[in-house]
């Protein structure tokens, strides 16, 4: 696919190389490039499942567009913020969808990429009301936010990670971003100190066994 639009280069980079280009403004997206940016999660998606070794779960392709259109507008407004503040609620939509497997991990294919970009806002201006609009979307798909500190004070753990595909990534991400305030959750860390069985000291030496 030809790299055509700021939108679709904002996407390829950071998934790619993990690198943001600032434009000399934000672009109207196309329907056009919506609808590669969402051949592009497909194949992207399709990808990562090869990882997890699911075939029940599919790309939420609606969910993963808009997903990307949100870090695509917040990567811009990082630094273009002139005449913005009336159009933030429709350059950062909540999400309308239903949260399920499929749209969880679909929208993470970009919003892993958000948390770094709250940093640097907060950095900036920490009563940025951007930071706020962002916080409630990785609060709401928190596997996205795993490592950072997003409120997640009122999930049912035991519901949210019946899933076992699902929760298989959850614990892998904990583990990879040493997330220690969810890994001391004690529902959470029962499982992983369960996962780890005699091996624990390998694989998180640090960790806590945490009694409920």
């Amino acid at each position: 696919m030809e790299n055509t639009s700021p939108f679709l280069d904002t996407l390829f980079l950071l998934r790619k190389d993990e690198c943001i280009t600032i434009f000399a403004d934000i672009k109207e997206i196309s329907k056009k490039e919506e609808q590669d940016a969402s051949d592009y999660f497909e194949t992207e998606f399709e990808k990562e499942r090869l990882e997890f070794l699911s075939d029940e779960i599919n790309c939420n392709k609606e969910t993963a567009v808009w997903a990307g259109k949100v870090l695509y507008h917040s990567a811009q407004l990082y630094l273009i913020r002139r005449d913005t503040a009336k159009d933030l609620n429709e350059l950062i939509p909540s999400y309308k969808g239903t949260r399920d497997i499929s749209s969880i991990l679909s929208a993470d294919l970009s919003l892993r990429f958000l948390p770094q970009i709250v940093e640097g806002l907060q950095t900036a201006d920490a009563e940025d009301p951007l930071i706020k609009m962002l916080e409630s979307i990785l609060s709401e798909f928190h596997y996205s936010a795993i490592g950072s500190d997003i409120d997640i004070e009122k999930i049912n753990w035991e519901e949210e990670l019946k899933d076992k595909t699902y929760r298989k990534l959850y614990l892998e991400r904990i583990v990879e971003k040493k997330a220690y305030k969810l890994a001391e959750i004690p529902f959470i860390n029962k499982l992983l100190i369960a996962e780890f069985g005699l091996h624990k000291d390998t694989f998180w030496r640090e960790l806590k066994n945490v009694n409920s």
